[in-house]
């Protein structure tokens, strides 16, 4: 994000959050989806409409988790993961009009914004191989999403040093983490074997602009 986008959010979050508070958790889900190519691993990345939430902003699939999703364990309780799981593949269909094998998924990660931000999507994020191989068909509405491109992460993260393209903190988060893998099955290997990491973020407005911190971090 630039400097100038970072500030005017910023702001407009802080005065928002001074009139009405903290805003509720909306659950949510993610799906990072991979392919192989020759020059390593590349994920699919959506461009958002810049009228709707992260407007403008390239992510992943995903959105807020619907009625249709929700999955209820044995005792009768929501289960939380299996649902998230439900949302993470029904908008990679609606969003790229890509299928996802349910038993591929791997969960990795767990954002929550900072309470600042009128919009809090509480997203499990899940990484996956393309049914689709190398090919990687992708189909758009051109209206929530209005482009889409596969990009390796480090070349992402460029454009966005560039100011070419504009990441949310967890994307570029995500995309520092997959950037050091040299394929997909040694993602997916990596991504299963570890923990999966939860992120509680905060903000602050420094001399230099705004930046967004994680517990370990040296602010």
């Amino acid at each position: 994000m630039t400097e100038t986008n970072d500030q005017r959010r910023y702001e407009a979050w802080s005065k928002n959050h001074d009139e009405y508070g903290e805003s509720a958790l909306i659950p949510a889900a993610t799906v990072v989806v991979m392919r192989d190519t020759d020059n390593g691993p590349e994920v699919l990345m959506l461009r958002k409409n810049s009228k709707i939430a992260f407007g403008g902003m390239w992510v992943f699939p995903g959105g807020r988790v619907d009625d249709e999703d929700v999955v209820i364990d044995e005792s009768g309780k929501r289960d939380e993961l299996a649902t998230a799981s439900s949302a993470a593949i029904r908008e990679a269909a609606e969003e790229a009009d890509i299928s996802i094998d349910a038993d591929s998924l791997v969960w990795f990660s767990h954002w929550v914004p900072p309470p600042i931000v009128p919009k809090r999507f509480s997203t499990f994020f899940f990484a996956t191989r393309s049914l689709d191989g190398e090919r990687g068909d992708v189909a758009i509405d051109h209206g929530e999403i209005t482009d889409h491109s596969w990009m390796q992460p480090k070349s992402a993260l460029q454009r966005r040093d560039n100011a070419d393209i504009e990441l949310a903190p967890p994307t570029w988060m995500t995309l520092t983490l997959l950037s050091r893998f040299d394929s997909v099955d040694q993602a997916l290997s990596e991504l299963n074997d570890m923990d999966p990491v939860f992120y509680r973020t905060h903000m602050a407005k420094t001399e230099t602009g705004t930046v967004a911190m994680w517990e370990g971090a040296a602010g």
